[in-house]
């Protein structure tokens, strides 16, 4: 079998690679949009796994699976009767709107700490979506229910909401009580969540690093 010529640039090469897919693979030709949700799912997580394992590796090549991803929607989308773009067209609207978002490296704004970075985002972001009539739209529902309840209390603070949450979050008796219904339990998940938020840490993280100790606890009462 003779290997197609590629071009040099490796992200031309892939996307050519990822066009012959599509247009030559029966498997690939009948894939849509929603079927490539699971997979990008998977391969999001694995490339968290990578990144927090510490494995250069296994992160580049996960980096890699996941830009699959994007070249695989974006070959569908280029096939759309309606509405297609490329991912040619989705490099473009990245690279416009992080110029955009970067007002301190691209114009004439100042920011000389992280938080002016964020006010010149957070303005940029606001200016782009101004159909947005609630703090919450832009939130996923798709988000895990822990990461997407850190940002649901994030943006609630921002008007003024949410308060009874997070006191709740320094009261330690609270926190500590056990959960007497499957509702309590849904109060006590989010007083956590907010005592992580409080605290500048990653509730999500958080449950998945404890969740890699009690494998490793599983792995090792297999091996006794």
């Amino acid at each position: 079998m003779t290997e197609p010529a590629l071009p040099n640039d490796p992200l031309r090469a892939a996307a050519e690679v990822m066009h012959e897919v599509r247009e030559r693979c029966v498997w690939s030709r009948q894939i849509t949009h929603r079927d490539l949700v699971p997979y990008l799912i998977e391969e999001s997580h694995e490339v968290i796994d990578a990144v927090e394992a510490g494995d250069r590796a296994e992160l580049r090549e996960e980096l890699g699976d996941l830009l699959w991803q994007v070249l695989f929607h974006s070959a569908v989308a280029a096939q759309d009767p309606d509405d297609p773009f490329d991912i040619d067209d989705v490099a473009r609207g990245l690279a416009e709107k992080m110029v955009r978002r970067h007002p301190h490296v691209f114009a004439d704004a100042v920011a000389t700490t992280s938080e002016e970075v964020l006010v010149h985002w957070n303005a940029a972001k606001a200016a782009e979506k101004r159909e947005r009539r609630s703090v919450l739209d832009g939130v996923p529902a798709g988000m895990p229910s822990l990461a997407r309840a850190q940002k649901i209390l994030d943006r609630a603070a921002r008007v003024g909401a949410g308060e009874d949450v997070a006191l709740a979050a320094h009261d330690a008796a609270e926190i500590g009580a056990v959960p007497e219904s499957e509702e309590e339990l849904g109060d006590l998940l989010l007083t956590l969540t907010a005592a992580a938020r409080a605290n500048g840490w990653d509730a999500e993280r958080a449950l998945r690093e404890r969740i890699r100790l009690l494998e490793d606890e599983v792995r090792a009462a297999e091996e006794r």
